[in-house]
């Protein structure tokens, strides 16, 4: 049920959300967290559809801040309950004029009462979130650095302005890499690393943080390549005195895993959706010390 409020206040929208569940027959779940989406620069439709992914595993109130491009000084919104909101109640708020200049003001009223609260910029990385009105709020502060013009810049600044709970679905997607090389590495007599070689995607934020990652954890050298026809991370390979180990995913699909004295394995290891990246980091609403060191020492790095 979608629910339009043209020219409304967060009083009338607390009243219709209350309303519609009560007249629709709505199941009220059990929210475990608020989760607020500044969907400026971004399709708030698309970023809506990968917040309900998320909430089939994590019930939640979501609230979209969409700006509108032009219009008067007014707040119009929109409700979506039962099936147009997975397993979420949806509120879109969709401020003009001074409106948007006092997001955290129209968000306040609709947080859920002792729930935690996470916020996710699913465009338009802001230069400091934590110190924004919405980052203030928030345990967790969720950013996107995938497509941006020039990644080693945007980490740089996210570094400058890092505070315990931010995190970034670039650090999120290579997630499993991360365990299948700590697993193989395991198995090998002498794990001393002495050079990480990487390959993928141009500009992929994903690699440069893994790359900051080994340096950090293993103190080994990193050589990363890159190739403007594919598609996220594409190889990694270890050399210890034992042998490589490597990792090659060229379809994007499955990968090899390559371990000295062993047959190769080959597994399962898709690209993730954005849905499963978000679905991840609302799990924990701890800081992820790991990435807060990865990316201080990528900010480190020539």
């Amino acid at each position: 049920m979608i629910i339009n409020l043209p020219k409304t206040t967060v009083s009338e929208i607390n009243n219709a959300l209350v309303k519609a569940r009560k007249e629709g027959g709505v199941l009220s779940l059990s929210r475990v967290m608020t989760l607020v989406i500044d969907a400026t620069g971004a399709d708030a439709d698309d970023a809506i559809e990968t917040a309900n992914v998320a909430s089939r595993e994590h019930p939640c109130r979501i609230i979209v801040i969409a700006p509108a491009e032009q219009g008067d000084d007014c707040l119009d919104a929109e409700l979506r309950v039962g099936g147009d909101a997975g397993a979420s109640e949806v509120v879109v708020l969709r401020p003009s004029g001074e409106q948007t200049a006092h997001a955290d003001t129209l968000v306040t009223p609709l947080l859920l009462p002792d729930a935690p609260i996470v916020a996710w910029w699913p465009a338009a990385v802001p230069a400091d979130a934590g110190s924004s009105g919405i980052g203030q709020m928030a345990a967790r502060r969720i950013i996107d650095t995938k497509g941006e013009d020039d990644a080693d810049a945007l980490l740089r600044q996210v570094a400058a302005s890092y505070q315990p709970g931010d995190t970034d679905l670039a650090w999120t997607r290579v997630t499993r890499w991360r365990a299948l090389l700590a697993s193989a590495l395991e198995q090998v007599e002498d794990r001393r690393v002495t050079r990480a070689r990487l390959h993928g995607d141009t500009g992929s934020p994903s690699i440069l943080l893994l790359g900051a990652w080994l340096q950090n954890a293993l103190g080994c050298e990193v050589e990363a390549t890159y190739d403007d026809t594919v598609r996220g991370l594409q190889s990694i390979v270890l050399e210890t005195p034992s042998g490589e180990i490597g990792i090659a995913r060229p379809d994007g699909h499955n990968a090899t895993l390559t371990q000295p004295g062993q047959p190769d394995h080959t597994i399962a290891l898709p690209v993730r959706s954005l849905g499963d990246c978000l679905a991840e980091e609302l799990r924990r609403l701890d800081e992820d010390p790991v990435y807060g060191e990865s990316l201080a020492r990528y900010a480190q790095s020539a």
